[in-house]
């Protein structure tokens, strides 16, 4: 696996300051695929500097400029999807079908989406007596986690460089593979020097020494919400913006009525989709006591058809198959965390429908066993009888585990769907649209789906409560990176 063991700084490959190095391997099998270099502060400073000497330049760059290098940017991600798509496979061990179809694929669409934006958005407009101006923050850190490694990385870099921004990343050290393949498409897409930078290194050392830089200006972090207290924290002792896209508990309501057995197999897919290492996977399901036994039952013929395990070297699995088939989740800790939670689940009396924290007996797709003495795999696992007091009601697992709950009323739905420290998204289902928004708009969460709603890369994305502060995507994501000046005339 192709990496490189400089860092990314001032528009060229530059050894680290350091000789630490991180292994990056194969969650699906345990094998190297590649050694990067940890950073440390001194490569966090060298590169806010180059950031910092280029922001002048890069603020000052008309907008339809800035639009046709994220359009350059966006067309060499799109010639690169399959070498995206493989990366992803080989440190994340998403099977390659759903790499291809939303690892790589959706943050092409989302850098499609603000090379459009930045050529159209009104950086001034008059009020009165005044002319408004939205500028650039200035020089953003970013920190990105692992489980949508190049989504999240998109998400970021391409609303700051569109505000006229400029950046320094610090990628997630599970996966930070793709953060240099992004960086080689910038380079390539004539990005200016300095504009944008990247760091690979660990969380408390390159990525604490970014959060306390005083020539940072704004800091964008997704990760845990536990890290983003930390994280906040840090940047405002030094009076910088923050913006925190964190854990998420979200709850999938099906009102009486609704199709019950689509809105099922949807909601079971929703939660197995990428390892259930989603932060608003919809992993609490809600459903009326009177239909409560028979959605058990089909979420448990839904999450038996998924199968933990991928063909040996991510190869190809059939069509039929592809869909129900889950990779490993990202290392040993984290499947000692999500199989915990099993656990505990268990000895607080919920019911284990499906699953388990046994080791799954091997793969499937007719590759190589990929087994759990190789790699990193748990159970597609569904809880049936869970109370909201329960803690796997309560805090985020993020793996792929589903607790089902019961209710009496809409209001009792309501009460339960509230009921959590998160709010970052969430689903309805009603056979009558209008019953269906008018309980999401009562839902303290920062995006809802009805009956199924399609992912929309321009709307805004983020959450309430412990969720979040401030949004991604679209025009609200463009907007977390500019700050307001206002010229009375």
């Amino acid at each position: 696996m192709k990496a490189h063991d400089g860092m990314y700084i001032d528009g060229s490959w530059r050894p680290a300051a350091g000789t630490g190095t991180i292994e990056v391997t194969n969650p699906a099998d345990g094998t190297l695929l590649a050694t990067v270099p940890a950073g440390g502060p001194e490569d966090i400073d060298a590169a806010v500097r180059a950031a910092r000497a280029a922001l002048p330049g890069w603020a000052a760059t008309p907008p339809a400029e800035r639009a046709a290098r994220l359009g350059a940017l966006q067309q060499i991600l799109v010639d690169r999807r399959e070498e995206i798509a493989e990366t992803v496979t080989a440190e994340l061990g998403s099977p390659l079908t759903f790499s291809r179809k939303v690892h790589a694929a959706v943050p092409i669409a989302v850098c499609a989406s603000y090379a459009e934006l930045a050529a159209e958005y009104a950086f001034e407009e008059k009020t009165g007596n005044s002319r408004v101006l939205r500028e650039p923050v200035g020089v953003v850190g970013a920190i990105t986690p692992w489980n949508y490694p190049l989504h999240q990385i998109v998400a970021k870099a391409a609303p700051a460089l569109a505000a006229g921004c400029t950046m320094v990343l610090k990628p997630a050290e599970d996966t930070p593979l793709v953060g240099q393949l992004f960086a080689e498409a910038v380079h390539e897409a004539g990005v200016p020097a300095g504009v944008f930078n990247l760091v690979t290194g660990l969380g408390p050392v390159a990525g604490q020494a970014l959060a306390e830089h005083d020539g940072v200006d704004l800091l964008s972090f997704t990760g845990s919400t536990a890290v983003g207290r930390r994280i906040g924290a840090l940047a405002v002792s030094g009076v910088k913006r923050v913006a925190l896209e964190l854990g998420g508990k979200s709850a999938n309501v099906i009102l009486p009525g609704a199709d019950l057995k689509r809105a099922v197999k949807v909601g079971v897919a929703n939660v197995m989709a990428n390892s259930g290492q989603t932060c608003s996977a919809w992993t609490r399901m809600l459903v009326d006591a009177e239909r409560y036994e028979e959605a058990v039952r089909l979420a448990a013929e839904a999450a038996a058809k998924y199968v933990a395990g991928v063909p040996a070297s991510g190869r190809e699995v059939p069509p039929d198959e592809s869909a129900r088939v889950i990779g490993p989740v990202v290392n040993a800790k984290q499947r000692e965390r999500v199989t915990g939670y099993i656990r505990r689940g268990q000895e607080e009396g919920a019911r284990l429908v499906v699953g388990g924290a046994e080791p799954p007996s091997g793969s499937s797709g007719g590759g190589e066993p990929q087994g759990p003495e190789r790699g990193h795999y748990v159970q597609p696992t569904v809880f049936a009888d869970v109370t909201p007091e329960m803690t796997i009601a309560q805090e985020e697992i993020f793996g792929p585990v589903l607790c089902i709950l019961k209710y009496e009323d809409t209001e009792d739905a309501l009460r339960i769907a509230n009921d959590t420290d998160y709010g970052l998204a969430g689903a309805v289902w009603s056979e009558n649209e209008e019953e269906a928004v008018a309980f999401a708009r009562r839902m303290e969460t920062g995006q809802v789906d009805i009956n199924g709603g399609r992912f929309n890369p321009l709307a805004p994305f983020g959450g309430y409560k412990q969720s979040g502060i401030g949004r991604e995507l679209g025009v609200h994501g463009l907007e977390e990176y500019l700050q307001t000046k206002s010229l009375q005339f």
